[in-house]
């Protein structure tokens, strides 16, 4: 079989370091993109750089944002006092979708993982001392994945602020909604046994 033309190979190369993306899906996306229309191709180029070039770091936050600090962080509707504390900004965006969280967020920047070389200092845990400081926070939600890294870097982070008078909680892991019994795995189980809650009912009757 003969081998890609050079450039080919080396935008198969460029699409292949995207998440999700093998090599075979890599080629067929390098051989789509060079068989397209010129001026798509040409958009696309721009959409790239343009989303580089703007989109930054929420300087307060951490999440993504195109202006200083992001809108969350500016927003008066937002209750200040508790901060949710996640993993990557992307988990803010997955947050936000679910329309039930009103507060503030707080982006590590990963995760403490000895094993990788990555400590506390790695993190930016030392920007959320300081907004704890500064504002009167009274809840920390610690929404991070239930890994052992994750697990890891929740004790962390309670240990550390737990002397700040402030209310820590974590995200339940439970049973996906739809899913039954069946199909849940023993840890899954075991979280949604130790997140449980009561069921209130209404006694009223007819």
């Amino acid at each position: 079989m003969a081998e890609l033309p050079g450039p080919i190979q080396v935008l198969k190369s460029a699409l292949g370091r995207l998440p999700g993306i093998g090599p075979r899906s890599a080629e067929r996306l390098a051989l789509f993109v060079v068989q397209s229309d010129a001026l798509w191709v040409k958009d696309l180029a721009s959409a790239l750089t343009t989303a580089k070039e703007r989109i930054a770091f929420c300087d307060l936050c951490g999440a993504l944002t195109e202006v200083q600090p992001c809108e969350m962080c500016e927003d008066p509707r937002r209750d200040a006092s508790v901060i949710c504390v996640v993993e990557r900004p992307v988990d803010v965006i997955s947050l936000e979708k679910s329309n039930a969280f009103r507060g503030r967020y707080h982006v590590l920047g990963g995760q403490i993982s000895p094993l990788n070389g990555v400590g506390p200092e790695d993190l930016r845990i030392s920007e959320l001392e300081s907004r704890i400081a500064d504002t009167s926070v009274r809840e920390l939600v610690i929404a991070l994945g239930s890994d052992v890294e994750g697990d890891a870097t929740s004790y962390y982070l309670a240990d550390r602020f737990k002397s700040n008078n402030i209310r820590i909680t974590r995200l339940a892991h439970g049973l996906p909604v739809g899913g039954g019994l069946e199909f849940a795995d023993e840890l899954t189980i075991g979280r949604a046994l130790e997140g449980r809650r009561s069921l209130d009912v209404d006694d009223e009757t007819d």
